[in-house]
């Protein structure tokens, strides 16, 4: 198994830092491929530059652990325990005991943890291993870009399920009902989010909630979901017209299509993420909706359906060869309804993969 925590043993050394602190459930998963959800328990990983790493987590949970392919220490501990207590003469064997610098996740340290980890070492000082992780899973291995290519296939196959769902008068929880037991039957344990359903006006609002709407002629109907294969998301948007479309539907659909298509098409190593979205955002801006393109261009995909970076306008940094992430262009018209088309996209040397493969093509369906 690769042994990933080791490239922050590494940068642990380079920086003379004296030890890393990961306690989110991705990052954990992402370094030792250990998915468990700890609840309010805690559980995390503990590297150093030169000595060996443990990790912590709840007794229940050690098998599960070891199952998973971690081979190192482990402290494992009941829940009528304090586990500070087990980690504190941890890290003295590991001859830190006052006034080192722990490198942790400063965006999702809860306070009570910082003051927990300076109970076990007096006069520590924070430092961030956030931007480091992020850089490292912003390129995808072989092995995570094979089970993000099924996981889209998967989510391409979940979209059909909701089309033949599709009845007049059906509810909008009704057809994600219909989607949502077709993936367990196929094995689906999980959906990367709620399962996004929004008819008519509803389709207006980019995160809406699906409810008793009942299906009309006429209406737009947009589909938001992705599922979950060996931990990592796909995340897929189509829009359709139920039964008959107007020609400003026509005009909406085409303008967000032709934006998509033109910010996937301008994707390759080296281009400014700011770039990309700007293609979409002025294109639908000279069709007359830029102000109805109310969010960012897209999203990094992986462990996390929203991860980093963010594809925004004011984003400088570069495409990379490896990375995956969203391209979501959309016109939300408030009483209209909204159009969004969604794909996940995988930079390649010299261009761009398509994950998602669903036809966009203007649907009418019946």
């Amino acid at each position: 198994m690769e042994r990933k925590w080791e490239n922050i043993s590494q940068w642990l050394k380079q920086e003379g830092v004296e030890m890393a602190f990961v306690h989110s459930t991705p990052n954990v998963f992402y370094l030792t491929r250990f998915f468990c959800d700890p609840h309010e328990r805690l559980m995390g990983v503990f590297l150093f530059p030169e000595a060996d790493p443990f990790l912590v987590c709840p007794n229940m949970e050690q098998a599960r652990a070891r199952a998973a392919g971690w081979t190192e220490q482990i402290i494992g501990y009941d829940d009528a325990e304090d586990p500070w207590l087990m980690i504190g003469e941890a890290l003295r064997k590991r001859g830190i005991e006052r006034n080192a610098t722990i490198a942790v996740e400063k965006e999702s340290l809860p306070y009570a943890r910082a003051e927990a980890l300076l109970g076990v070492v007096p006069g520590a000082s924070f430092t961030a291993v956030d931007a480091l992780i992020n850089q490292m899973r912003l390129v995808k291995s072989a092995d995570e870009l094979a089970i993000l290519r099924q996981a889209a296939l998967i989510a391409d196959e979940a979209v059909q399920v909701g089309l033949d769902a599709l009845r007049l008068g059906r509810t909008e929880l009704e057809v994600v009902a219909e989607i949502e037991l077709e993936m367990k039957k196929k094995g689906i344990r999980e959906m990367s989010f709620p399962t996004t359903i929004l008819f008519g006006a509803n389709s207006a609002l980019p995160h809406g909630t699906p409810g008793d709407r009942p299906l009309k002629k006429g209406d737009f109907v947009l589909f938001d979901l992705g599922v979950v294969l060996d931990g990592y998301c796909s995340d897929i948007t189509r829009t359709f017209v139920y039964q008959e479309a107007s020609e400003e539907q026509r005009t909406i659909y085409d303008a967000v299509l032709t934006a998509q298509e033109a910010a996937i098409n301008a994707c390759r190593p080296g281009v400014r993420m700011g770039d990309v979205d700007l293609v979409a955002r002025n294109l639908i801006s000279e069709r007359g909706y830029g102000e109805y393109f109310n969010h960012r261009l897209g999203h990094g995909l992986g462990i996390g359906v929203h991860e980093f970076p963010s594809i925004h306008e004011r984003n400088d940094d570069p495409l990379l060869t490896g990375m995956v992430f969203t391209i979501e262009p959309g016109i939300y018209v408030p009483e209209v309804g909204g159009v969004r088309i969604e794909d996940d996209v995988h930079i390649t040397a010299d261009g761009v993969e398509l994950l998602t493969r669903f036809p966009k093509t203007f649907q009418i369906i019946d």
